[in-house]
């Protein structure tokens, strides 16, 4: 066989692994390993290729962002910094037609800018936006919907787990993908308060009594000061610190982590048991994020051995399907693909396989980037697997609401997330226009 059929037939066995249920950086690991192996025709070599892959894609500077992010998200999640951002969000809403649904969009939005992981958000904000919605007489269904829809929020509002992720694989800067972030994020989050408007205008039934004025009682601004200020100092601290050239994202995810823990202690919510936990979970994910970075290392230097990205470029420029093309079919496969894996593996699994066609068709990486993780996130919100969604329904107090209600209820959220896609493809200078690019 040649390189290019070796390179094709490990992506068709590639797939068929994982949908068998082998976890992803296995099946890449391996897939590697016997592909350099058959290419070069010696296992020595392949072992010392995929030995050099491992320590080159996380013996970096850069690579120290991951553990600091997911530090600091913990952190965060514990010292009820959730709660006060609904409460802010809830007063400057209350006055609105299905202002808590806006109130929780606005908070999951702010939460995002802290933490970076939308199942954090998803797991957060049942607990403190559902049984609110609930009590002043919205519909469960669409409580639950309008917490799984802007839950993923959290991987594209800077700083994200998942723009690191494609920063490493696709050798871009962290920074400039956490910028390319900000405005897709708020046109997202400006799209679901602009579809809660229309659905209490015009289908009210599916957002239930609370899609009329809320009689909340006003608290003093003081009061909401208070609770907004620690919020806002610590996402100046870390994105404007990056922004503002002060420090780099790794120093910022230092300086987040430790910001972060200032305010547990100060608010009396870390313990020492908690401090332990938080530090355990951050290095469980540390070590997964690890193990995908690695496997997506070998496996896209394996392809580029084997000439298979070369080709597909070829074969994708000689076919005339041109670059927008390419990208509408490679989203109705990333669409497909979340409904049966999960983000980090469908960006493992696409990114090392498209993204040298886009550049060769003169498609920004960093724009490609960002349309990638939207319509990646989608999944989260899609059955079967729809993470976000059995998250919701793990963290429920209220067993009335099925899992079938929380996707019912998380449906029209993926479809504004598809029209956004679209915007963004349409309109590349919304994810471009910070960074300076056309």
């Amino acid at each position: 066989m040649s390189g290019v059929e070796i390179g094709l037939v490990s992506v068709l066995i590639m797939l068929v692994l994982v949908y068998a249920g082998m976890h992803v950086a296995v099946a890449l690991t391996l897939l590697s390993y016997i592909g350099v192996w058959l290419i070069r025709d010696n296992p020595v070599v392949a072992g010392k290729l995929l030995g050099k892959a491992a320590f080159d894609s996380i013996a970096s500077y850069p690579f120290g962002v991951v553990p600091l992010f997911v530090l600091m998200g913990y952190l965060v999640s514990i010292s009820d910094i959730g709660r006060d951002a609904f409460e802010v969000a809830n007063r400057l809403f209350r006055r609105v037609r299905g202002g808590l649904g806006m109130a929780t969009v606005g908070a999951n939005a702010v939460f995002a800018a802290i933490t970076g992981i939308s199942i954090a958000s998803a797991a957060v904000f049942t607990k403190v936006a559902v049984p609110e919605m609930t009590r002043y007489g919205y519909n469960p269904r669409f409580a639950v919907g309008v917490v799984a829809g802007s839950s993923v929020l959290g991987m594209l509002i800077p700083p994200s787990l998942l723009l690191i992720l494609y920063a490493i694989i696709a050798e871009q800067s962290v920074g400039d993908m956490f910028t390319a972030g900000i405005l897709p994020g708020i046109v997202l989050a400006a799209a679901y308060c602009l579809a809660i408007a229309a659905m209490a205008r015009w289908w009210p039934s599916f957002l239930g009594q609370g899609a009329r004025l809320a009689e909340i009682a006003p608290e003093p601004w003081t009061a909401t000061l208070a609770k907004g200020l620690p919020i806002a100092a610590l996402i100046v601290l870390v994105l404007g610190g990056i922004y503002g050239g002060v420090f780099t994202p790794t120093e910022a995810g230092a300086v987040g982590a430790l910001g972060a823990l200032i305010l547990g202690l100060a608010r009396r919510r870390l313990t020492r048991g908690r401090f332990w936990q938080v530090l355990i979970e951050t290095g469980h994910v540390t070590a997964a994020i690890s193990f995908l970075i690695i496997a997506a290392t070998m496996y896209s230097r394996m392809l580029a051995l084997s000439g298979l990205s070369d080709f597909l470029g070829q074969w994708i420029a000689a076919s005339g399907l041109g670059l927008y093309g390419l990208l509408a079919a490679y989203i109705v496969v990333a669409l497909l693909l979340g409904c049966i894996l999960d983000s980090s593996s469908i960006m493992l699994i696409t990114v090392p396989l498209v993204l040298p066609a886009i550049k060769a068709l003169g498609g920004d990486p960093v724009w490609f980037g960002i349309v990638t993780t939207v319509a990646i996130e989608v999944g989260l919100l899609t059955p079967p697997f729809g993470i976000s969604v059995f998250v919701i329904k793990a963290t429920l107090d209220d067993k009335s609401v099925t899992l079938n209600d929380v996707f019912l209820g998380a449906l029209p959220f993926a479809a504004i997330m598809v029209a956004v896609i679209a915007l963004l493809v349409a309109v590349p200078g919304i994810s471009l226009a910070l960074l300076g690019r056309p």
